[in-house]
């Protein structure tokens, strides 16, 4: 007895397709966008809480959290972090493609 499984093709936010408002949504990938943008400069550099903190000054629970994938942070304070990363934040603005439902804020 195989029961028939229905698939859904995804918005490419996930958490629009679980039900959040588009703006919430947007809210929530870009938070999540940064933080995984960090956690991957903080492995690439192979920077612990303690190194992070002698290198750029971070607060070495802010590095603990986000090495262990803890994203549970503002957009403004993961703004911070990356500036004191010597990283730059550039936000391009641009008419909408009308056919794209909502906004989408990319980080690379």
């Amino acid at each position: 007895m195989s029961e028939e499984i229905k698939i859904e093709e995804s918005s490419g936010n996930v958490f629009f397709d679980i039900g959040f408002s588009e703006e919430e949504a947007e809210y929530e990938q870009l938070r999540v966008d940064l933080a995984f943008a960090i956690h991957h400069l903080l492995e690439e550099q192979k920077l612990t809480p303690v190194k992070a903190k002698a290198r750029f000054g971070l607060d070495p629970s802010d590095v603990s959290r986000l090495k262990e994938m803890d994203f549970n942070f503002t957009v403004e304070r993961l703004l911070m972090i990356l500036k004191q990363m010597n990283r730059k934040v550039e936000i391009h603005i641009k008419p909408s493609d009308k056919t794209v439902r909502g906004q989408r804020v990319f980080v690379t």
